[in-house]
């Protein structure tokens, strides 16, 4: 089914894609070979990069609004990573006990620390019913209660009342496969509508022009080694996360933050890139998710000694305490000396005391992946679990329609005309320092929808555009080659394991000055390294090597970023959690980072939170103590 639903894709697209003009661009490579790359051009009102749930909901949306929307992938879109999302999606539906939106509002606010943009935080949380009800009217397959209402669990961070009426139910689910259902049911949608998809095409750089405008992207078939250039009206950037930066990650390993790297090349900054959530619960080893879920459901986390320390470190909420938190909390037992296994260098997380029938109901696809991964039969065994990098709370700075800012001439919300993004690329800011578990789902389909209304707003399907910049493109395609005949000592596959082994060690769960330190040094040493990788394919279909290349240098600049950001924040905050500097410091560093990438070296910048709210429906939350 699958061949032949991507068979149909690019037959759908073929037709098409040589009646554009064509034209040749000479591409500077070396003399001996004489090559020139084949330039396609596309007009379109609306591109969209990236066909996970932020992509394919944008897409669903512009093409309801009667845009015609093309939407670029490097992945067939049901390959995307939101297929890997567990747990579920959150909303005040008030299926299981009373909820109001407000509540999830503050419990969001707290959980990032409030880093959050209350304006931002308070347009998702209030959306958020109707998004999963829009949802389910798509068809996505939800978990039942007895009543035939959306089942809905507990989830870390979670509370009623603003925090003094226990533990919330919120989390909409299906079973423990919630983004797989949801990127098939939204894939679906996007087949009812006339989006044109670019199955398989490397989105390169952005095409900006002298005023500071995005008129488009630059992509690279990977199948037949054409490049194509995208006019549009606008482009949105739903490109996902770059975990793969760090050794071990939940992430896919296409994970390479691509949709950041093109901002940042164009000289706008990324926000944030300090902040990476640390899951507590990957798979000891193999990295695997085991999602929140099966903590929601009545999983515990046990030491050596076979305590629930969570009741030490989060009285009240204990094992369902945010993320940032249950992490932390593992590592201190780990360093204690209270670690489980041989190496006492990891957790177990017990799921063994709930009956055989809840596991196989509501976590079927955890039972079959601590066994495959940890070889644990969970109705009888622990599941040896360690905090894994899972999400980047950073991205490219959005406003909360989905509009792209940076800081200019004093304005630190200056728009930047023709780009949007959403999703784990994008910083709207909803998750501040730390996300709360089952908030992503959410956040890509409310600020998918976000993108496509805001471009319904601002433009009318069919407007005319602008000529691109004489020779738009031409700096990339000097770049792509320049890669592609790369003939350095290092390869690809040596430098990125550098990177890898930096990140984890440097920018971990705990921090200090001296790691800090030390991370930038060696991460700007790993940056320079790249000017000497090699490159052995010298073809342009299917050419792995090049792509991985391209994708490395992605994540180098994701990484680098990342690395000065932390090591500049002298405070702790969510999931930034400094030995040397212990408390929140809100007098100074109540503030969102920008990194800013110029000529190889990082410039940082700053610009306020918002503390304000949208209207009179809710108060802003002050900030106060964090604690579960």
């Amino acid at each position: 089914m699958l061949r032949l639903a991507r068979a149909a894709l690019r037959e759908q697209h073929q037709r098409r894609l040589y009646s554009s003009a064509s034209r040749v661009l000479s591409n500077g490579a070396p003399s001996a070979t004489g090559a020139a790359y084949p330039i396609v051009d596309h007009t379109y009102d609306a591109v969209v990069v990236g066909a996970g749930g932020a992509g394919l909901r944008a897409a669903i949306g512009l093409s309801e609004h009667g845009f015609n929307t093309a939407c670029i992938t490097k992945l067939f879109p049901t390959r995307s990573h939101t297929v890997a999302a567990q747990g579920g999606i959150n909303a005040a539906l008030g299926n299981m006990t009373e909820d109001d939106w407000r509540w999830h509002m503050y419990d969001t606010v707290k959980g990032s620390d409030w880093l959050g943009d209350q304006d931002a935080i308070q347009y998702m949380c209030r959306e958020a019913p109707a998004a999963v009800i829009e949802l389910e009217n798509y068809g996505l397959p939800f978990s039942r209660t007895e009543e035939g209402k959306i089942y809905q669990r507990a989830f870390g961070g979670q509370s009623l009342n603003f925090g003094k009426g226990g533990q919330a139910y919120r989390c909409a689910c299906a079973a423990d496969r919630t983004g797989h259902a949801l990127l098939h049911t939204l894939y679906g949608q996007a087949m009812k509508h006339n989006t044109q998809f670019f199955v398989e095409y490397f989105a390169l750089d952005l095409i900006m022009d002298d005023e500071g405008a995005c008129r488009g992207v630059m992509a690279l078939n990977m199948e037949d080694g054409t490049l194509h250039r995208f006019r549009a009206l606008s482009t949105i950037l739903a490109t996902g996360g770059y975990g793969r930066a760090y050794f071990s990650a939940t992430s896919a390993h296409t994970c390479t933050g691509d949709g950041n790297a093109m901002v940042a090349r164009a000289g706008l900054p990324l926000e944030d890139l300090e902040f990476v959530q640390f899951h507590p619960t990957g798979i000891y080893g193999a990295g695997c998710l085991i999602t929140e879920g099966s903590r929601g459901e009545g999983g515990i986390l046990r030491n050596s000694e076979g305590e629930r320390f969570m009741e030490r470190y989060a009285p009240t909420a204990k094992d369902l305490a945010s993320r940032d938190v249950v992490s932390r909390s593992m590592t201190m037992e780990i360093r204690e000396g209270r670690g489980v296994g041989p190496l006492k260098d990891h957790i177990y997380l017990h799921l063994n005391h709930l009956p055989p029938e809840v596991l196989k109901e509501r976590l079927p696809g955890i039972s079959e992946t601590a066994a495959i991964f940890a070889g644990v039969d969970v109705t009888k065994e622990p599941i040896p679990v360690l905090p894994t990098v899972h999400y980047n709370m950073g991205g490219i700075p959005t406003n909360y329609r989905g509009e792209g800012v940076t800081t200019k001439d004093g304005d630190p919300d200056c728009l930047i005309p023709g780009l949007m993004a959403a999703g784990e690329a994008a910083c709207a800011s909803v998750h501040g320092a730390n996300r709360l578990g089952a908030n992503s789902l959410l956040d890509i389909v409310v600020f998918g929808r976000a993108c496509a209304n805001t471009m319904a707003e601002i433009y009318k399907p069919g407007d005319k555009q602008k000529p691109l910049p004489k020779n738009a493109g031409e700096g990339t395609i000097a770049w792509l080659n320049k890669l592609r005949y790369a003939n350095g000592d290092l390869p690809t596959a040596s430098i990125r394991l550098s990177m890898q082994r930096v990140m984890q060690n440097n920018a971990a769960v705990f921090r200090t000055q001296e790691t800090l330190e030390e991370g930038c040094k060696l991460i700007n040493e790993i940056w320079d390294s790249f000017s000497r990788v090699k490159t052995s394919d010298r073809s342009l279909i299917w050419n792995s090597d090049l792509i991985e290349t391209i994708e490395l240098e992605n994540l180098l600049i994701n990484a680098v970023i990342t690395m000065q950001s932390a090591e500049a924040r002298k405070e702790s905050r969510g999931a930034h959690a400094r030995e040397d500097f212990a408390k929140r410091d809100d007098e100074n560093w109540m503030k969102h980072t920008l990194g800013f990438w110029e000529d190889g070296k990082v410039r940082l910048d700053y610009r306020p939170v918002h503390m304000n709210t949208l209207d009179k429906e809710v108060e802003p939350f002050p900030p106060k103590a964090r604690v579960y």
